[in-house]
């Protein structure tokens, strides 16, 4: 079983990096031939909430129809 993860770091200043992290991800998928990738982003801007409280999993689909389980944290 090959398990993809896409990780990205959301700073001060940036754009959210969801939408560039879940076309990145697709990339790696297609070329692997593998239908589901996770994408982890984590949120250092200042002024967040602690971890435990911020912490959330959502699904999102790739340009080309992959499943994706989204973990923001």
């Amino acid at each position: 079983m090959v398990l993809l993860i896409e990780v990205k770091v959301w700073r001060d200043g940036t754009a959210d990096p969801l939408r560039d992290g879940i076309a990145q991800l697709d990339g790696y998928l297609q070329g692997l031939g593998q239908a589901t990738g996770w994408l982890v982003i984590f949120d250092q801007r200042s002024g967040q909430p602690p971890i435990a409280e911020r912490t959330s999993t959502a699904g999102a689909t790739t340009p080309s129809g992959r499943d994706v389980t989204v973990i923001r944290a």
